[in-house]
């Protein structure tokens, strides 16, 4: 991040992490905060709780890289826990997981956190499986400082994909199906534009 970054800019922004599964979100989101770690910057990292697909409390990369957090229900005790931790040491660096399964007023306590002089890193799916904004997501890429929109290769010809397929029993889910279903890969699919079948 540091060579686009004005060397005049004073601490707290947004950076956002975002694309489709498979992209390597989690990857980059994780070596971002284990850089800012290894300068010993105080690094305080929060994943949603209902995101347990790979542990409960850490968070996971598909490719099996990792990084301790604390699981959150919500935006309010995300932020209690943030200004409790304040009060004992300084925190330089927030980093947020899959930021599209947190309630709508995390995009305001993600705001607030960074005016408060934090650098916060969030990563988050661009779009749902109907290939419509994710909550959240949307709003930050118009809040963020810096935005990384990432891309897969697609499972079915190899391209570029930007979009997220989801898969039940070998088809493509119907429209009717739930936004938010947590699962792997055995249940989504990266697809390019070509590729994509929007759902019915």
């Amino acid at each position: 991040m540091s060579y686009r970054m004005n060397p005049n800019s004073k601490r707290g922004w947004i950076e956002l992490i975002t694309g489709c599964m498979f992209a390597g979100k989690t990857e980059e989101f994780i070596r971002r905060l284990k850089r800012y770690k290894y300068a010993q910057q105080n690094v305080l990292v929060f994943k949603p709780l209902i995101d347990d697909r790979y542990s409960k409390q850490d968070i996971f990369s598909h490719s099996g890289m990792s990084i301790e957090s604390l699981p959150v229900k919500d935006s309010t005790e995300l932020y209690e826990i943030f200004k409790a931790e304040q009060v004992k040491k300084k925190i330089d660096i927030i980093g947020i997981d899959e930021v599209q399964f947190l309630d709508i007023k995390i995009v305001e306590v993600i705001s607030k956190i960074a005016d408060e002089g934090v650098i916060v890193i969030v990563n988050g799916l661009d779009k749902d499986f109907k290939n419509n904004p994710f909550q959240n997501v949307d709003k930050l890429l118009v809040e963020a400082e810096y935005v990384d929109k990432l891309t897969s290769i697609c499972h079915k010809c190899g391209g570029n994909a930007n979009r997220t397929q989801r898969i039940i029993d070998g088809k493509p889910a119907k429209a009717d199906e739930p936004i938010i279903v947590i699962s792997a890969n055995e249940k989504y699919e990266a697809r390019c534009r070509h590729c994509y079948i929007k759902p019915e």
